[in-house]
């Protein structure tokens, strides 16, 4: 079972981190297109609205741009601009709630990064 799925977030949002880490990866670069929705919709069993959905989010962004009839395609400079709103989201949103499990659970913070987890 991965990290999304024990998220209690909406598809769409768990869509949107999937995009978002295959174009951080650079699985997608500036000028490529991205999986049509109704393929993006089949590889992950969800509803083509779902998709379409995270994939708007994206455009309103500013991160891909539809040419209509061929596609959805990454922008120059999203990778860059994408990285830093996921670096924010993750260091206001997701680190405190880390660092606080850690407190938590007992855990040395440098251990944990010192070693790797079985």
């Amino acid at each position: 079972m991965t990290a999304l799925e024990h998220d209690d977030s909406p598809v769409y949002l768990k869509l949107r981190a999937i995009i978002a880490a295959a174009i951080l990866r650079g699985q997608y670069s500036a000028g490529d297109q991205l999986p049509s929705v109704r393929a993006l919709a089949a590889e992950h069993g969800a509803n083509p609205l779902t998709v379409a959905k995270a994939y708007q989010s994206f455009q309103d962004d500013g991160y891909v741009e539809v040419r209509r009839g061929v596609g959805m395609f990454v922008l120059p400079g999203a990778v860059e601009r994408l990285r830093v709103a996921e670096r924010e989201r993750f260091l206001n949103g997701m680190w405190p709630k880390v660092r606080d499990h850690i407190a938590l659970l007992g855990l040395d913070a440098r251990e944990l990064l010192d070693n790797e987890l079985a």
